[in-house]
C-alpha cells in the first residue's frame, strides 16, 4: 500500500463547504488560504456553523495548495498553520495544524504527529464545532488505516529480512559442514595412502635385511 494518499480524504467536502462560504459572503481567496481564528458565538448556532464552514473551506484550500505548491509556498503555508497552533494549541487551530501535517506532498508531512493531535481533539469534542468534529473523525480514520498498513508492511519486511538471514545462516552452515566432510574424506585418503607407503617401506626393509643375511651366510 502506498503510504501517502494522493488527495486528503477531507477534500471530498471541499466543494460543499466552499459553496457555503461563498453564500455566506464571508470568504475571499486570501481568507481561504489563511483563515483567521474562528470566533464562536454560543447564542447564534447558525452563525457558528457558517463560520466553521468558512474556516474549513479555507483549511481545505490551504491543504490543496500545500500538496501542489512550490517548496517556498509550501513552507509559508505550513509555517502559518504552525504559528497559529503555537499561539493557541487547541480547537480549530489545532485541527488546522493536524490537517496540514496529514496532507501529502510536502516535506514537513508527519502522519504520526497528525494522528496524535487528532486523537486529542477527538477526546475533547466540545472544543470543536460539529463539522470540525466530523472532519477530525474522518481524517483520523484515514490516518489509522495508513499507519496500520505501514506498520504491517514494516513487520512483514522485518520478518522477511529475518527469514532471509536464517536462510543465509543455514546455507553457510551447510557449506561449512560440506567443507568439513570433504576435509575429513581427504584426510582419510591421506592416512590410507600413508599406511600403504609405510607398508611398502616395511616390505622393502624386510627384503633388504633378508638379502643381506643371505649374502653373509655364503662361503
Amino acid at each position: 500500500m502506498r503510504p501517502d494518499r494522493a488527495v486528503p480524504p477531507a477534500f471530498a467536502l471541499l466543494a460543499l463547504l466552499a459553496l457555503l462560504a461563498l453564500l455566506s459572503g464571508c470568504a475571499s481567496f486570501e481568507a481561504l488560504r489563511a483563515p483567521p481564528p474562528v470566533q464562536h458565538n454560543d447564542n447564534i448556532p447558525e452563525d457558528r456553523d457558517t463560520v466553521a464552514a468558512v474556516f474549513m473551506a479555507g483549511t481545505f484550500q490551504s491543504m490543496q495548495h500545500l500538496s501542489q505548491a512550490a517548496p517556498a509556498e509550501q513552507a509559508e503555508i505550513f509555517a502559518s498553520a504552525r504559528e497559529a497552533y503555537d499561539r493557541a494549541p487547541q480547537g480549530s487551530a489545532k485541527l488546522r495544524y493536524a490537517l496540514m501535517l496529514a496532507t501529502p506532498g510536502h516535506p514537513a508531512r508527519d502522519p504520526t504527529l497528525a494522528r496524535k493531535l487528532l486523537r486529542e481533539l477527538a477526546a475533547q469534542p466540545e472544543s470543536l464545532q460539529p463539522l470540525e468534529r466530523a472532519v477530525t473523525l474522518v481524517e483520523l480514520s484515514q490516518l489509522n488505516t495508513e499507519l496500520e498498513a505501514k506498520a504491517e508492511n514494516e513487520r512483514l519486511s522485518q520478518n522477511g529480512e529475518a527469514r532471509t538471514e536464517r536462510e543465509r545462516s543455514t546455507a553457510t552452515q551447510r557449506r561449512l559442514q560440506a567443507e568439513m566432510d570433504e576435509n575429513a574424506r581427504l584426510r582419510k585418503q591421506l592416512e590410507d595412502a600413508q599406511a600403504k607407503l609405510d607398508a611398502i617401506a616395511n616390505i622393502e626393509r624386510n627384503l633388504s635385511m633378508r638379502n643381506s643375511a643371505n649374502e653373509g651366510g655364503q662361503p
